[in-house]
């Protein structure tokens, strides 16, 4: 009897795992491509090697707008609430900036709907780190953007890491 449930467990764990995976890899596959600039701060972990914490211009302007919003009763999501949604304007580079907080009003052509957390106070996209191989922190210094993509639901998925003029960050090979 306990081998079956045994086996049982395994085999959903191993259904829900994979499962996870096949949603992760078509969100990269036909997500929406967007960048957010970034501002990034200590380059090291000495307990989980070379990483990049992150942290998003956006997510300072939406922390503003929730402050400041007159309107707080019409938003989708309370200011109280952990999480909310940005509407966010593309240029033709594909990147975002803020235009408003989201409270149900249609969206223009270049318009997107981003997905953020409130974590510890603080607006959050996706992810606050960029874990690289140790020793690679070198081709990562001049990071200004954070490649993206965004699912029909506005969830993000950090994709890799550009420079100011949108060239991809990586190590020579």
């Amino acid at each position: 009897m306990h081998k079956k449930i045994a086996l049982g467990s395994l085999i959903l764990i191993l259904i829900l795992v994979n499962w996870s995976i096949v949603c992760k890899e078509n969100h990269l596959t036909d997500g929406r491509i967007v960048y957010l600039e970034l501002a990034p701060v200590d380059p090291r972990s000495l307990m989980q090697g070379d990483y990049m914490a992150l942290r998003f211009r956006l997510a300072d302007e939406v922390s503003r707008s929730r402050i400041n919003s007159k309107d707080r009763k019409n938003m989708k999501h309370d200011v109280t609430s952990s999480d909310g949604f940005v509407v966010a304007s593309l240029d033709e580079q594909k990147i975002c900036t803020f235009k408003s907080l989201y409270t149900g009003q249609p969206l223009s052509g270049n318009e997107i709907l981003l997905y953020y957390r409130i974590r510890n106070g603080l607006v959050k996209f996706a992810t606050n780190a960029y874990f690289f191989q140790e020793g690679h922190g070198k081709y990562y210094q001049p990071a200004r953007y954070g490649q993206f993509r965004v699912d029909k639901k506005g969830k993000l998925l950090l994709v890799a890491m550009y420079d100011n003029d949108l060239n991809k960050l990586e190590p020579e090979k």
